[in-house]
């Protein structure tokens, strides 16, 4: 594909334009003879200064601001450079799955996805998910380290799950990733909204600019004439529901008083819950094999978005009855000899971690064990507000480190226990969660919160393989 293509511009207009385009960078040591460089100002560094080395290496353009200095190479000047190098790239790697739908939210996404994904499958669809968790695929599953990746890696791998005869993909739009257009330039179908709370003002700032971060997906991302599936369960549900009314995307509500779909009651059962639901002239009952309200509320939020992309009720209502659980939320890890299951959960705000104990609280017959961190270079205004709420819902808080990163781990450990004096602090991570199962007894459920399905523990610049699940089934062998 040549410049031109890409840009809409006449060829002989001007020789630079004639270039043949051989990929895309936002990183300058990826530069190859033929790629398009993107030259974005960072919060650590900018990339703009990297711009000759990039043209040294090959590269055909540049998109930048206007005000960059580019010799050597096309500039596509622009003043959101970010999302002038997503169009052009979304161009260049086109063509995707027919049928993608996105989810934002503060906590639920991962599972809504990846549910999503399992509910297509069910009804004959090549399907995948994408976010946290990697690219899961009924065959696979490929680690990609974050939530939303890089805009070049997140359209590389949509146009290979294509590639791959993959037709229904769900992936999760974070809101850095909204934010920094890291998912732009698809045909997104439907869009859906989990739930808003505290999280990321370390990046954000400010709630309101989290929350405009998230209503992007609603307002610029999601296709014309697409979809939104709201949960009716969180304040700010009505304010994204008119949003995506006045975009004019067809509204699928879900949960308590939902439209599409009424939860009308709930009840835990020793390996589940059941639900009475309301779907359009009558009312259903299902078996879910998953523990906690939350997870009722992922549930519908994947139905409704298996509804909006054509899917029809009664099978994706036979589908949900046959969920499995996913990798690290409310994942059952081990049961202890002395007969007290084991949980981990990739809670890691306040809100999640309330709602995780209040998952497990119906279950509990004797204690609730709590064992938590907080990750260190992110915001420092939740810890108090997790040890509150870990103190509240528990009878037992054992506070340690999750990923302190460049920080003092006594330091955060400090700030979350200023808001639960009680609780026990264990530094190390092994010996909390050993020492919390050493103290469950029968009747007892223990919580270990915060790293879910994460693999290693990040302590300064060094990633140490750690994973709450293998390290609890050790500890309780």
């Amino acid at each position: 594909m040549r410049l031109s293509e890409l840009l809409d511009v006449p060829v002989g207009v001007d020789p630079a334009v004639d270039a043949e385009v051989t990929g895309f960078a936002i990183d300058h040591r990826k530069v190859a003879p033929g790629t398009v460089f993107g030259a974005f100002q960072g919060s650590s560094r900018n990339g703009e200064d990297f711009i000759p080395a990039a043209i040294a290496a090959g590269a055909v353009a540049v998109v930048a601001r206007p005000e960059a200095q580019v010799s050597g190479a096309l500039h596509v000047a622009d003043a959101e450079p970010r999302r002038r190098f997503a169009d052009l790239a979304a161009r260049y790697f086109a063509p995707y799955p027919e049928t993608i739908v996105a989810v934002t939210g503060t906590n639920g996404k991962t599972s809504t996805v990846e549910m999503t994904r399992q509910l297509w499958r069910m009804a004959g669809h090549r399907s995948a998910s994408v976010g946290t968790l990697g690219v899961t695929t009924a065959d696979d599953q490929v680690k990609t380290g974050l939530t939303t990746p890089d805009i070049v890696t997140f359209l590389s791998n949509m146009a290979g799950l294509r590639t791959m005869g993959i037709g229904h993909v769900a992936y999760e739009a974070s809101s850095h990733g909204l934010d920094q257009y890291r998912s732009e330039g698809l045909p997104v179908a439907a869009a859906a909204f989990t739930n808003f709370s505290r999280d990321h003002l370390d990046y954000h700032g400010t709630m309101e600019a989290y929350f405009e971060a998230k209503m992007r997906l609603f307002e610029e991302v999601v296709e014309e004439g697409g979809s939104a599936v709201i949960w009716t369960g969180d304040p700010r549900s009505r304010e994204v529901a008119e949003r995506a009314r006045r975009r004019g995307l067809q509204l699928l509500t879900v949960g308590p008083g939902g439209e599409t779909i009424d939860l009308k009651a709930r009840s835990a059962s020793p390996l589940g819950q059941t639900l009475q639901l309301g779907h359009g002239d009558r009312d259903w009952t299902l078996k879910l094999p998953l523990i906690g309200a939350y997870q009722a509320a992922n549930v519908l939020v994947a139905a409704g978005l298996v509804l909006a992309t054509g899917g029809e009720w009664a099978q994706t209502f036979a589908g949900l009855a046959r969920l499995s659980p996913v990798r690290g939320r409310l994942e059952r890890a081990v049961i202890t000899k002395a007969g007290a299951p084991v949980y981990i959960d990739y809670a890691h705000t306040p809100d999640a971690l309330d709602a995780a104990i209040a998952a497990l609280r119906p279950h509990v017959e004797g204690r609730l064990i709590t064992v938590f961190g907080a990750g260190g270079d992110r915001d420092e205004g939740k810890r108090p507000e997790m040890g509150r709420v870990a103190a509240a819902a528990s009878d037992l808080v054992i506070v340690t480190d999750d990923n302190p990163r460049s920080e003092d781990p006594a330091n955060i450990r400090r700030a979350i226990l200023e808001a639960a004096p009680d609780a026990r602090e264990i530094g190390g991570r092994r010996e909390a969660i050993a020492a919390a199962l050493a103290e469950a007894r029968d009747g007892d459920i223990v919580l270990l919160a915060g790293k879910g399905h994460e693999t290693v523990q990040i302590v300064g610049d060094s990633a140490m393989p750690f994973d709450d699940a293998q390290v609890a089934r050790e500890c309780a062998a």
